[in-house]
C-alpha cells in the first residue's frame, strides 16, 4: 500500500463527533458556490443555480441561504426552486439570516445531513486530496468555545497539504457590513495551523485579498488568501471601504469556482449570463 494510499485510509478513520466523509482521498476537485442566494423577487438564484447546471462537482453554500427570514416556507419558495436540485451534492453552511429561526431550526431541516450534525453548523471532509471545514460565525467563536475546541482538533487530526475553510462573516471586507473582528481568533487558529483558502459571504459582492495574516498584514510565506462569494442572488451592495490587501471587487451575481489539485488550485469567479466581471487565478498550497 502506498503512503498516500495509507494516510487516505487513516483520515477516514479518524473519529470526530461533527466529521463528514466527502470525496475520495487523491483526485482533483471541483469545489462551487456562493452566498447569500435565496432572495424572492429577484433573478439572482434562479440565474446562479443555472449556472450550477452547467459546472459539475461538490457545491457550496456560504451562508444566508433563504430571505428575509429563512423560514421553511421561504426555503421552499426561494432556495429550492432553484438551487434545490443541487442539494445532493451540495455542502451547507449557515448564516445569520438562517438564524433568525430559532436554532436555525428551518435551515438544519431543509438541509440534513448536508448541513452536518443537527444544530451544530460546524462539520469537515475530504475532496480530493484537500480537506474541507465548515465554520459557525452565528455562534460563539472565542478561544474556549466548544467549536474553537473541535477545529483545534479537527484540525490536528487531519494533515492534508491543503486546507480549505468555509463561513459565513468574513474577518476582512469592503463591503457595507464591514470587519468582523469576533473571528480573528478562528483565523489565528486557521493560520497557526497554515489553512490555505478561506471563503465566505454576507457581503453581497466578490472580494479577494492577497494572503495575509489574522491582524491584516501580507504574508506571502503563510497567509490565507480571503474570497467573499456573496454573489449567490440576494440584492447587490456597494464597494465602501478600502482595504490594503483586496486584489479584486466587484458586485454582479455569480458563482466561485475552485478546481483543487494535490498541490495547488485554481479560483475563477464566472459571473450570470449578461455580466463581464470575472477574476481567476491559481496558487500554491503552504
Amino acid at each position: 500500500m502506498t503512503g498516500a494510499r495509507w494516510r487516505c485510509r487513516l483520515a477516514r478513520r479518524a473519529i470526530l463527533a461533527a466529521i463528514v466523509t466527502g470525496a475520495g482521498c487523491g483526485s482533483n476537485g471541483v469545489f462551487v458556490g456562493a452566498g447569500d442566494i435565496g432572495w424572492c423577487g429577484l433573478d439572482g438564484a434562479a440565474a446562479t443555480g443555472r449556472l450550477l447546471d452547467g459546472i459539475a462537482g461538490t457545491v457550496f453554500t456560504a451562508g444566508d441561504n433563504a430571505y428575509f427570514n429563512a423560514t421553511a416556507q421561504e426555503f421552499a419558495q426561494c432556495y429550492d426552486p432553484f438551487w434545490g436540485r443541487h442539494k445532493p451534492r451540495t455542502y451547507a453552511v449557515p448564516g445569520n439570516h438562517d438564524y433568525i429561526q430559532p436554532g436555525a431550526g428551518p435551515y438544519f431541516a431543509y438541509f440534513g445531513d448536508r448541513a452536518g450534525p443537527s444544530g451544530l453548523g460546524y462539520y469537515s471532509f475530504n475532496l480530493g486530496a484537500w480537506h474541507i471545514i465548515t465554520l459557525n460565525s452565528e455562534i460563539a467563536t472565542d478561544a474556549a468555545s466548544p467549536q474553537v475546541s473541535w477545529l483545534r482538533a479537527d484540525l490536528t487530526a487531519n494533515h492534508p497539504l491543503c486546507t480549505a475553510v468555509i463561513w459565513h462573516k468574513p474577518l476582512y471586507s469592503s463591503g457595507p457590513n464591514g470587519d468582523n473582528l469576533f473571528m480573528r481568533e478562528i483565523w489565528r487558529v486557521l493560520y497557526d495551523a497554515n489553512v490555505d483558502v478561506i471563503i465566505n459571504g454576507h457581503d453581497h459582492d466578490y472580494e479577494r485579498f492577497a494572503p495575509q495574516d489574522p491582524d491584516g498584514r501580507r504574508d506571502n510565506t503563510r497567509g490565507m488568501r480571503e474570497f467573499i462569494a456573496g454573489t449567490g442572488g440576494a440584492q447587490l451592495y456597494p464597494f465602501v471601504t478600502s482595504h490594503p490587501n483586496t486584489e479584486a471587487w466587484f458586485s454582479v451575481w455569480g458563482v466561485l469556482q475552485f478546481t483543487l489539485r494535490a498541490n495547488d488550485y485554481d479560483w475563477r469567479f464566472v459571473p450570470v449570463a449578461g455580466q463581464s466581471a470575472s477574476d481567476f487565478g491559481t496558487d500554491r498550497c503552504h
